[in-house]
């Protein structure tokens, strides 16, 4: 399965996430096919500026919840019963 233009499409990743038994994330999915299709076509035509904001909010996601819940549980903890 492949775009008009000869991308891979992401359903191998899929498949290999699926025998590993790893979540996977449509949005990432989706917005790695956009940016692949969007590059196999032509380099400049990827906005790369919304691409390097995107790649960032995923990095920054996971550590970012942790300081929450941990900052949650602390609150929580010095509020709570004894």
């Amino acid at each position: 399965m492949t775009t008009p233009r000869g991308a891979p499409t992401p359903a191998p990743a899929w498949r290999r996430s699926r025998l590993l038994r790893m979540p996977v994330s449509t949005t990432h999915s989706i917005a790695g096919s956009i940016m692949g299709v969007g590059a196999a076509k032509s380099v400049s035509a990827v906005r790369w500026g919304v691409s390097a904001r995107i790649l960032w909010a995923w990095v920054l996601t996971i550590p970012c919840s942790a300081v929450i819940a941990v900052g949650s549980y602390l609150v929580m903890k010095a509020l709570g019963p004894t």
